[in-house]
């Protein structure tokens, strides 16, 4: 019997049936969480398909507005930039002015000193002629 090949071939058909049985035993759940999981990732798909559009027209406008929001920065340090530069011309004019006005002074002051040498020099002529 153990040399029939009627034997070995009804068992090979045997185990190979019993095999496909276990096969397909283990298949029938997976198959079904393959299925579930195309159908998550078909609504996945769906709300993507639906709010991608929408969010990348967010972005967008985002974008633009940070760009004209550079825009005003840069032209506020700009405009900034032009006043302080306005501001350090008329601190540079106002030395200049206080310098001219510093050297009048002294010239002012020099002046009156050298005239009040002079006033009393000829009112000390004056006193000397009259007493002699």
């Amino acid at each position: 019997m153990v040399s029939d090949p009627l034997f070995w071939l009804s068992c090979s058909l045997f185990l190979m049936a019993l095999s496909l049985t276990a096969v397909l035993i283990v298949a029938i759940p997976v198959l079904q969480e393959v299925a579930r999981a195309a159908r998550s990732a078909e609504k996945l798909f769906d709300t993507l398909h639906r709010e991608f559009p929408p969010t990348l027209h967010s972005i967008r406008l985002t974008g633009l507005e940070i760009t004209e929001l550079t825009d005003d920065i840069d032209s506020g340090v700009k405009s900034a930039s032009d006043i302080v530069k306005q501001v350090d011309n008329s601190l540079n004019v106002t030395q200049t002015q206080i310098k001219k006005v510093q050297t009048g002074t002294r010239r002012l002051v020099k002046g009156f000193q050298v005239a009040w040498k002079t006033w009393n020099r000829s009112s000390v002529r004056i006193r000397e002629e009259e007493k002699s």
